[in-house]
């Protein structure tokens, strides 16, 4: 059995890094608890967005040999905008597939056909912006810039994304996602970019929690009666038997 100056460190280890990282592990119990109870298919907003969404069919489209590039072609897809067909090729240059035209983005109404093609109709348009840039931060972070931003009158604040430069449709944003997006960045400690699991601050905190934990032990079997209990009767019956 340990002394009394030896189970007092142990004591004052294990209290010190449980108030440290006490705030962290809350966390971790809340934002686990938030993902276990949430749909992440309502998380990406799938609610607010059409189950069918219509292709259209184009004739008459001119052969993409016929565009003027500057190199080959090495990916080609054929895209809807506005019930247009375009071509976006070596996912670089848009170009009107009827015309060959070539485009330098798509504009405010563009944007909006592409959302109502997404969008279920009776989400009412509130406001229509074009962002050039995003920090780390940001609900549209990691993705085509710029962008516009369709905002829908809705208390969940919801918020469409259309690509500029190919007219696609990026993603949905609103209320639950901005929590769930919140409550991971402090579940993987990743407080830049949200998705790195191996970063410093996280193993820093997986270790002091762990010896949180075996502190704990150490400090239940050093201050338990049923142990000193036990161990001092062994330590007596080996003095009996030294004794005999």
């Amino acid at each position: 059995m340990v002394n009394r100056h030896t189970a007092k460190k142990i004591r004052k280890t294990h209290r010190y890094l449980g108030l440290f990282i006490g705030i962290q592990f809350l966390m971790w119990t809340i934002s686990g608890l938030y993902f276990s109870w949430t749909d992440i298919d309502e998380i990406h907003g799938d609610q607010f967005l059409k189950a069918n969404v219509e292709e259209a069919s184009f004739s008459n489209l001119i052969s993409p040999s016929q565009l003027q590039l500057n190199s080959e072609i090495t990916s080609l897809e054929l895209m809807e905008i506005g019930k247009r067909p375009f071509y976006w090729v070596n996912e670089t240059s848009l170009f009107n597939a009827i015309s060959g035209t070539k485009l330098k983005g798509i504009s405010q109404e563009d944007a909006l056909a592409v959302a109502n093609k997404h969008v279920l109709k009776e989400l009412e348009v509130s406001n229509i912006e074009k962002i050039n840039d995003t920090d780390k931060h940001h609900e549209y972070r990691g993705k085509p810039l710029p962008a516009y931003v369709i905002s829908y009158k809705s208390w969940e604040n919801i918020k469409a994304y259309v690509a500029v430069e190919n007219g696609k449709f990026e993603s949905i944003r609103h209320r639950d996602w901005r929590w769930f997006d919140f409550l991971w960045m402090t579940h993987t400690m990743d407080y830049e970019a949200r998705d790195d699991f191996n970063n410093l601050l996280l193993r820093s905190f997986s270790v002091l929690g762990l010896l949180t934990v075996l502190s704990g032990f150490t400090l239940w079997f050093t201050s338990s009666p049923s142990i000193r209990k036990v161990l001092n009767k062994n330590k007596k019956k080996k003095r009996n038997e030294k004794a005999n």
